[in-house]
C-alpha cells in the first residue's frame, strides 16, 4: 500500500497525504455484521463534558470483528479486504465452509482466496492463522494476543502492530510487547500469526483540522492562550512559560506523572517499557 500526495491547490493541501485504497476489494456485504454504536461525543449520563476535544464525527457504521479467533478446525476463506472507519488497519471478511461469515483483523500478505484456519495447535505458521500460545514457535510474529482466556484479542491490533513470542516458561509464555515491554500470558491464550496490515497508516500527514473533525477531534486550546482563571498556564505580559512545570486545567500534572493502579497482572510484568 502506498502514501499518495495531492497537487497544492490549497495551503493545507500541499502537505496532506492519504492512503493508496488500492487494496480495498469490496464494501459491507453482511447486514449482520454492521451495527450502529451511538456517539457520546466526550458526555457522560447528565450529558456534561468528561472528556474534552471529541465530538460525533462523521456517520459510521461499526464492524463486528471476531477477535477471540476460536471456531476451531473449518477453514475459511478471504472473501474480501474492506475498510473500517473505527480502526486504522483493514479487515478482511471470512467465508468459512460452514457457512458462516466473520471479519478478522488483515495481517499483512493475506489476499483474497487465501485460506486460515484457527486450531489448538499444528497448523502452519502463516498470517491468519489462529492458535494457542502454548504451541506457536519461539520467535514467531503475532498480534490480536489474549490476555485473558476466552476473552479475545487485546494487544497488538493497531496498523503495523505486532508481538513477539520470546520463550516459555512451565504455564505461561513471555512476550515483547509493541511497547517493548516484557511480559508472561498464560499459554492457553490464543493469538494470530503475522503483523497488522496498513502499515503506512503511520505515515499519514492529516493536513488540515477538518480532517480531524470528521474523526471527531476537536480543537485544542493551549493553556498559555488562557487567563489565569481558565488555567494555571494562563496570563502574564505577553509570551511566557509559565514558570511551572505543565498541567491539566485542574493542576495535574502531565509529563512523567505515574498514573498507573497497581493491577493484579503487575506480577507477569518482567521488564517494563523504555526500561523503567
Amino acid at each position: 500500500m502506498a502514501i499518495k500526495t495531492y497537487k497544492p491547490y490549497t495551503p493545507s493541501r500541499r502537505y496532506m497525504t492519504g492512503l493508496d485504497n488500492g487494496d480495498i476489494t469490496a464494501k459491507p456485504s453482511v447486514p449482520k455484521l454492521l451495527k450502529r454504536l451511538k456517539s457520546s461525543a466526550g458526555r457522560n449520563n447528565n450529558g456534561r463534558i468528561t472528556s474534552r476535544h471529541k465530538e460525533a464525527g462523521a456517520k459510521k457504521l461499526y464492524r463486528v470483528i471476531d477477535f477471540k479467533r476460536r471456531k476451531f478446525g473449518v477453514v475459511g476463506t478471504v472473501a474480501s479486504i474492506e475498510y473500517d472507519p473505527y480502526r486504522n488497519c483493514r479487515i478482511a471478511l471470512i467465508n468459512y465452509k460452514d457457512g458462516d461469515k466473520r471479519y478478522i483483523i488483515q495481517p499483512s500478505g493475506l489476499k483474497v482466496g487465501d485460506e486460515i484456519q484457527a486450531a489448538q495447535s499444528g497448523l502452519d505458521i502463516k498470517p491468519g492463522n489462529a492458535m494457542k500460545l502454548k504451541n506457536i514457535p519461539v520467535g514467531t510474529i503475532i498480534h490480536n494476543i489474549e490476555l485473558k482466556i476466552g476473552k479475545g484479542g487485546q494487544i497488538a491490533r493497531s496498523a503495523g502492530g505486532y508481538a513477539q513470542l520470546m520463550g516459555k516458561e512451565e504455564k505461561y509464555v513471555i512476550l515483547r510487547l509493541p511497547s517493548g515491554e516484557m511480559r508472561q500470558v498464560l499459554g492457553e491464550c490464543m493469538a494470530t500469526i503475522g503483523v497488522v496490515g496498513n502499515e503506512d497508516w503511520a505515515n499519514v500527514v492529516i493536513g488540515k483540522a477538518g480532517r480531524n473533525r470528521h474523526r471527531g477531534i476537536r480543537p485544542q486550546t493551549r493553556g498559555s492562550a488562557m487567563n489565569p482563571i481558565d488555567h494555571p498556564h494562563g496570563g502574564g505580559e505577553g509570551k511566557t512559560n509559565s514558570g511551572r512545570h505543565p498541567v491539566t486545567p485542574w493542576g495535574k500534572p502531565t509529563k512523567g506523572y505515574k498514573t498507573r493502579k497497581k493491577k493484579a497482572s503487575d506480577k507477569l510484568i518482567i521488564s517494563r517499557r523504555k526500561g523503567k
